[in-house]
């Protein structure tokens, strides 16, 4: 009796575990996100071109800095590095080479 009860327990433990790989959010997606210094952001884009990311200051409302990217279609990555911004509270939007917005959000740097 006991062997076969370590039989099936064996048995039971060999199981194949299915890995979900990790679900990436579209930044855009949300109102708001948490990013630190060297943070990967995820957004989709339906074109490929280029396109500006723009960081704007929440309380004055000044570019604080802007950056042209060659996005792809499809979804895109970015790393953001943000040791040397001044402010903690931004926006950040994505506009498309005729200057449309494609999507803006709110940013707290931690």
């Amino acid at each position: 009796m006991k062997k076969l009860l370590f039989i099936l327990l064996l048995l039971s433990a060999c199981k194949k575990v299915e890995v979900l790989p990790p679900t990436v959010q579209d930044i855009f997606s949300v109102s708001e996100s948490t990013l630190s210094n060297g943070s990967d952001i995820y957004f989709d884009l339906k074109a490929a071109g280029v396109y500006t990311l723009t960081m704007v200051d929440k309380s004055t409302n000044q570019v604080i800095t802007r950056e042209r990217i060659n996005g792809k279609l499809g979804q895109n990555k970015l790393k953001i590095y943000t040791s040397s911004l001044p402010v903690k509270y931004l926006y950040l939007t994505l506009e498309d080479n005729t200057r449309t917005q494609i999507g803006k959000t709110s940013i707290i740097i931690n």
